[in-house]
């Protein structure tokens, strides 16, 4: 039967990836990334890892729904025609990767098995820089499904993929609906990497920092009863 395994390239960081994720990734015969625009794909080419990507993609996409399915489908095919694949993705696996969900639904009578490794994701970095313990109540959302909320989360809210400054500035008018303009967030930038940036702003500039790219994203926590 053919079968896709799917690996994570960790938050950024090589030495944060599982080793049986990079022994994986070592012997496969087919590789294939999400994309290379990842921190760790420079590991790969230094290990001499040869892998493929779907960076293509990207130019021919109307939005990220139609790439992330266009990228489940592909795979699909791909498996039919090589027997086994490997297909890798920044940080987990199963932690705000969308491909990785259609994927699954599509290989349900498709002749073709999903298996998943357990990954470490960037929210396993941000607990140890914040000291947030999820236990307590954490809710994390990609910045395209801000506006699915009807109200203010309760819990202390993290918010990933803000790609760009546009994202960032439609998340920022979303929240504003929820929080004070002047609310004290956490900026995220580059976790785990040594230009590392964690800085506390207004959410009104949230789309004013110079540094919005793909590994962007930003932490409010919840107000305690005493404020």
């Amino acid at each position: 039967m053919a079968t896709i395994t799917v690996a994570g390239l960790g938050p950024g960081r090589p030495g944060l990836i599982t080793r049986e994720s990079w022994a994986l990734m070592e012997q496969a015969e087919h590789l294939i990334l999400r994309t290379r625009i990842h921190p760790t794909a420079a590991a790969l080419d230094q290990a001499g890892i040869t892998y493929t990507t779907y960076d293509g993609f990207y130019e021919h996409a109307e939005d990220f729904e139609s790439l992330y399915r266009a990228v489940a489908e592909d795979l699909i095919r791909r498996a039919r025609q090589e027997g086994s694949l490997v297909y890798a993705v920044p940080g987990s696996p199963l932690v705000a990767e969308r491909t990785v969900v259609l994927l699954r639904r599509l290989s349900v009578g498709s002749g073709v098995t999903v298996n998943i490794l357990p990954g470490m994701s960037f929210v396993e970095v941000l607990y140890t820089r914040l000291g947030v313990d999820p236990i307590s109540g954490l809710t994390i959302l990609d910045a395209g499904d801000v506006g699915r909320f009807r109200e203010r989360p309760v819990q202390s809210l993290v918010v990933t993929q803000i790609y760009n400054r546009q994202i960032a500035s439609d998340t920022k008018l979303m929240l504003m609906e929820w929080y004070p303009d002047e609310y004290e967030v956490t900026y995220v930038h580059n976790l785990a990497l040594p230009d590392e940036s964690i800085r506390t702003i207004p959410l009104f500039e949230l789309d004013r920092q110079p540094d919005i790219d793909h590994l962007t994203s930003l932490f409010l926590r919840a107000e305690t009863k005493e404020e």
